[in-house]
C-alpha cells in the first residue's frame, strides 16, 4: 500500500489549471505539472484495501495498488512495468478517461476518492521522461500478418499487442493521418498531438507499419481484396455516425455536427491555418450536455466566440453521489470539465423546438423549458449538435446488415471474430462493437481482440486480456 495512514494525512489535491485568461488564449493542455513530492502524496493515499474494487471498476483491470505503492516510494520503474502490462497507453487514459476506478475507490466512500487517473499520467510521463520501455518489442516473428483497420485506441492496442508476440501487423486508416478520435476528435488542449506522435514513433520502431489515406470498404481497398493478402483483419473502426435531431432548421447554414466542428477545429490548429468552422465573434448554442459538448465548448472559447450557451435536454444531475447509484458504480453526477470553467452558459431541462434565421442561414434557436412550458428565442449564429453516436459506418466499410446486430454495430461472437471473412477471418473490436463507449474501453476491447487473433493463428493463448463483457450481449 503507499502510507498506511496517508489517507488520513492527505487530502486529495489534483493538477492546478493554468490561468483561465492565460489558457483560453492557446491550444496548450490545461493542467500543470505537479511536484515529485505532490505526485507521491496523491499516492500515498492509497489503501491498498484487500479487496480492490478500484481494479474492478477499471475495464483494462489495471493493479492500481501495486503502481501507485511503487509511486509513492518513487519507484518508477516498477510502476510502469506493473500499469503497462494492463494498459498499452496510460498516457492516453491519464488525459481522457473519467475513471471509473475512482468511482468505486474504497475510500471514496467517506472520503475523496484517489487520484488514480492523474497517476496513471504521473506513471506514464516518468517512463518516457527516464526512457524506460514502454512497449514489449517482439523477440521473434511468427510469419503471420494482420491488418488493423481504424487507429483509434480500439485498432492502436489491438495492434501494439499483436505486434508485441511477433506478428507483422499493418494499420489502415481512412483519414490523413493516424490516430482516429485521438487526432481529429479530441481538442489539443486535453491531448497535446505531440503525446500521440511520441506513441506512433513507438509503435513505428517496434514495426507496426500505418497506412493513412487508405480506406477500406467501397471507395478503397475492398475488404475481400485485403483479406487475400493477410491471416487475419481486426475491424476497428469505431462509431462515427453521429446522431442528427430531427428539428426544424436543422439543414440552415451554420449548423453543425459536433465532431465536423471538432475535426475542423484540430486541423487548423495543427497547420495554423484559420478553421472551416469558426466560432470566433459568434453567438454559439452547443446540444448536448456529454464530454464532446464540452470539447465543443472549450474548442468555440479558444476560438474567440461572442457567447456559449450549452443545452441538455434532461435535468441536471447531482453533485453528489444519490442514494440510488451506490459505491462502487459509476454514478451519473454534475460533471464541471476544464472548459465550464472557462465560461459560457450552461442549461439543463431545455428542449430544443427549432433554428430559425434568414437567408437560409441559422440565427436564432427556439427553445421551450421541459419543467414549466415557457417557451423563448435565444441569439444562435453557430449551432454544434452533440447527441451521441448511433454507431459505425457500415456502408463505407461495406458491410451488409446481416452482419450487424439490432443496435446497427458489427456482430461478433465471444472470441471477437464476425461472420464476416473469406479467405482470412475478420474480427471485430471497440465502438465498432460496443456502440459509442470510452477510450479505456476501446483499449480494452482491442487488447481482448488481438488475444483471439494470436490464439487463433497460432493455437496458443499467448496475450493477456481484460475480462470484457461477450459482446453478444451487447
Amino acid at each position: 500500500m503507499g502510507k498506511p495512514t496517508g489517507f488520513l494525512e492527505f487530502p486529495r489535491r489534483g493538477p492546478r489549471a493554468r490561468p483561465v485568461a492565460l489558457r483560453r488564449r492557446d491550444w496548450c493542455e490545461v493542467y500543470e505539472e505537479q511536484t515529485e513530492s505532490e505526485v507521491r502524496e496523491q499516492a500515498a493515499r492509497c489503501m491498498d484495501c484487500g479487496i480492490p474494487f478500484c481494479t474492478q471498476g477499471c475495464p483494462l483491470g489495471n493493479p492500481i495498488p501495486v503502481f501507485n505503492h511503487a509511486a509513492y516510494q518513487g519507484r518508477w520503474a516498477d510502476a510502469a512495468a506493473q500499469l503497462l502490462a494492463t494498459n498499452n497507453f496510460p498516457e492516453f487514459t491519464g488525459r481522457l478517461c473519467p475513471a471509473p476506478c475512482e468511482s468505486a475507490c474504497v475510500l471514496g466512500i467517506s472520503d475523496d476518492p484517489v487520484t488514480i487517473e492523474r497517476l496513471e499520467y504521473q506513471t506514464a510521463e516518468h517512463a518516457f521522461a527516464l526512457g524506460l520501455p514502454v512497449m514489449v518489442v517482439p523477440s521473434h516473428e511468427t510469419g503471420y500478418h494482420v491488418a488493423v483497420v481504424g487507429s483509434g485506441p480500439a485498432g492502436l492496442a489491438a495492434a501494439a499487442q499483436l505486434r508485441s508476440v511477433g506478428h507483422q501487423v499493418t494499420v489502415y486508416e481512412r483519414a490523413d493521418a493516424i490516430g482516429g478520435l485521438l487526432r481529429y476528435g479530441i481538442p489539443a488542449f486535453k491531448l497535446d498531438k505531440a503525446i500521440l506522435e511520441r506513441r506512433l514513433a513507438v509503435l513505428r520502431d517496434a514495426g507496426v507499419e500505418f497506412r493513412p489515406s487508405s480506406p477500406v470498404g467501397p471507395g478503397g481497398l475492398a475488404l475481400e481484396d485485403l483479406e487475400r493478402h493477410v491471416d487475419a483483419v481486426v475491424l476497428a473502426v469505431g462509431a462515427t455516425l453521429a446522431r442528427t435531431l430531427p428539428i426544424p432548421g436543422s439543414d440552415l447554414a451554420g449548423v453543425h455536427l459536433a465532431m465536423t466542428y471538432l475535426e475542423a477545429a484540430n486541423r487548423a490548429v495543427a497547420t495554423n491555418h484559420p478553421p472551416a468552422i469558426d466560432a470566433g465573434g459568434q453567438s454559439v448554442v452547443i446540444l448536448g450536455g456529454g464530454d464532446t459538448g464540452a470539447d465543443c465548448l472549450g474548442t468555440a472559447h479558444r476560438q474567440g466566440a461572442r457567447s456559449v450557451t450549452q443545452l441538455e435536454i434532461l435535468p441536471e444531475p447531482p453533485a453528489t453521489r444519490p442514494a440510488d447509484q451506490p459505491w462502487p458504480t459509476m454514478p451519473r453526477l454534475l460533471k464541471v470539465t476544464s472548459a465550464h470553467e472557462e465560461g459560457g452558459e450552461r442549461r439543463f431541462a431545455v428542449d430544443t423546438l427549432a433554428f430559425e434565421g434568414p437567408d437560409g442561414a441559422v440565427a436564432r434557436a427556439r427553445l421551450r423549458d421541459v419543467a414549466t412550458g415557457h417557451e423563448e428565442v435565444i441569439d444562435a449564429d453557430l449551432v454544434l449538435v452533440a447527441a451521441g453516436f448511433l454507431g459505425p459506418d457500415l456502408a463505407a466499410l461495406g458491410v451488409a446488415p446481416q452482419h450487424a446486430t439490432a443496435r446497427s454495430t458489427i456482430a461478433v461472437t465471444d472470441t471477437w471474430r464476425t461472420s464476416l471473412g473469406g479467405s482470412a477471418p475478420v474480427f471485430a473490436c471497440g465502438d465498432a462493437v460496443r456502440g459509442q463507449s470510452l477510450v479505456v474501453w476501446a483499449i480494452a476491447e482491442g487488447r481482448s481482440a488481438a488475444a483471439a487473433v494470436d490464439q487463433h493463428l497460432t493455437g496458443q493463448r499467448r496475450l493477456p486480456a481484460p475480462v470484457v463483457p461477450q459482446a453478444t450481449s451487447w
